[in-house]
């Protein structure tokens, strides 16, 4: 049964890897021609943020850059590490883990379960508090921007780049972020160090640290692409929020 566990978990990391891997490779390809977009943007009109009650019917002229103020991060960090969907991801991953029995010493039934959610929980919220307070001190925006591009190659591109990269400065420009990429790897050291079973070392964290990466793609593929108006059901959930970056031409 253990030699059967291991093989399934060594096959879905593998296919991780590949996911990752087809992911950055379909970023790469695009790569060049959305950041010639961008460099338009920050001077222009090529990318705006998606943020609660903005009217695509009447989109704003003035589309540059406005930075977050620190009252929209801090209301974003609040929400983005304690609000329902963390612990709706945290509900879903420690489900997944249930079913795996990850780790064994938890065991099953409700106890183990509860072990399991508030567990991933801590991660995330160990990640999220990571990334914005390395972001504050770094002087980066990670919050997400929807593309202004079309067509579904460039977007889903603009999404995984997004996933690696931050706005800095006044103009807004991209840069390399290492927030982005530190923070969930953050999240699962604190957990094998804190509160994981002690058989679970650094190569434990780092396995369970591209899991959390992957779905930091996923969220952001979401954001990208799952906007479907002011009105619609998702506005109504905040889906369509962007993680609260403001709407350009907005007032602070």
């Amino acid at each position: 049964m253990g030699d059967i566990l291991r093989s399934t978990k060594e096959n879905l990391d593998m296919k991780m890897r590949q996911a990752i891997l087809f992911l950055l490779t379909i970023a790469g390809i695009v790569a060049v021609p959305l950041a010639k977009g961008q460099t338009l943007a920050d001077s222009g009109n090529s990318s705006r943020p998606a943020a609660v009650g903005a009217d695509k019917t009447h989109p704003s002229t003035h589309l540059t850059y406005e930075r977050p103020t620190q009252k929209t991060k801090l209301r974003n960090y609040f929400f983005d590490a304690f609000g329902p969907y963390p612990i709706v991801g945290a509900a879903f991953a420690a489900g997944i883990n249930q079913a795996d029995n990850t780790p064994p010493e938890w065991k099953q039934g409700a106890e183990g379960y509860g072990k399991r959610m508030g567990s991933d929980f801590g991660i995330a919220t160990v990640s999220t508090t990571t990334r914005y307070a390395l972001a504050q001190a770094l002087r980066e925006d990670t919050l997400y921007y929807r593309c202004e591009c079309k067509g579904v190659l460039p977007r889903l591109s603009h999404a995984v780049i997004s996933t690696f990269t931050a706005r800095r400065g006044e103009d807004g420009h991209r840069v390399f972020s290492i927030p982005d990429l530190v923070a969930p790897y953050a999240g699962t050291m604190t957990a094998v160090y804190v509160w994981y079973p002690g058989r679970y070392r650094a190569e434990d964290a780092l396995r369970m640290g591209n899991y959390s990466l992957l779905a930091y793609v996923g969220g952001n593929v979401a954001l990208e692409f799952l906007y479907s108006g002011p009105h619609s059901l998702l506005s109504r959930m905040h889906l369509n929020n962007s993680h609260g970056a403001p709407a350009p031409g907005s007032q602070p």
